[in-house]
């Protein structure tokens, strides 16, 4: 377990030469770097270590990096998680986000734009207020329990899915604009960001159905409303 003040960064993978440059180059940058090389050790250390967040290989030799993602975000609801992994086909990317990712970053990558998108994950926690229940007509969000109803009914949310609509249901009424989106949950400079913002806005609405609208307002961004 780390002591210092410094934010901690987990880093799950098996690949020692990869891993240990992931490391080398986060310590450098200011983090508190642990790196572990198989998941059977990671639930038991997320439970004491506590780190800020979690890069998760999917490929482990002994568990399914999205079976340990899963476990990992019942376990942990507000812990960000980047899977980083080999697998680029948009099915694995779905799968991904579906077993609990935060995020999803393929290799090969450049260390510049995973220091950009650890930094949008943590300066997104720091920002979030975890007591200020969110209402809008009849959805109401409470992140401090990582819950969401509509009518008094639990929405089944992914992760992302939950962070988009909180970040949209504080601004009601006001059009958030695509880049502010992008900047904010994704890393603006992801190529695949604009493609994984739709998916997740047409499962929002499909869940939100007629009693809350997410309104697209076409070349600048998105409005959420109560009709």
């Amino acid at each position: 377990m780390t002591t210092s003040n410094r934010q901690h960064i987990l880093i799950v993978e098996d690949d020692t030469v990869i891993g240990s440059s992931m490391r080398d180059a986060l310590q450098s940058h200011g983090f508190d770097v642990t790196l572990l090389t198989n998941g059977s050790e990671v639930e038991a250390f997320v439970l004491q270590a506590k780190p800020d967040l979690v890069l998760l290989d999917a490929g482990l030799p002994d568990i399914d990096g999205f079976t340990l993602c899963r476990r990992l975000r019942s376990q942990h609801g507000e812990l960000p998680i980047v899977l980083v992994t080999a697998r680029d086909a948009d099915i694995d990317i779905v799968v991904g986000l579906d077993s609990g990712a935060d995020d999803y970053i393929t290799k090969p990558f450049s260390m510049a734009v995973l220091l950009a998108r650890i930094r949008a994950h943590l300066r997104g926690n720091d920002a979030i207020d975890l007591n200020a229940l969110v209402q809008v007509g009849d959805l109401s969000i409470d992140p401090g329990s990582y819950t969401a109803t509509l009518a008094g009914v639990p929405l089944e949310l992914r992760p992302r899915e939950f962070a988009l609509l909180l970040y949209l249901a504080r601004q009601a009424g006001r059009v958030v604009t695509r880049d502010r989106v992008l900047a904010d949950l994704w890393d603006v400079h992801w190529e695949t960001s604009t493609k994984t913002v739709d998916m997740h806005l047409v499962a929002l609405r499909r869940k939100l159905g007629s009693s809350i609208e997410i309104v697209t307002v076409r070349g600048v961004g998105y409005r959420l409303m109560s009709p």
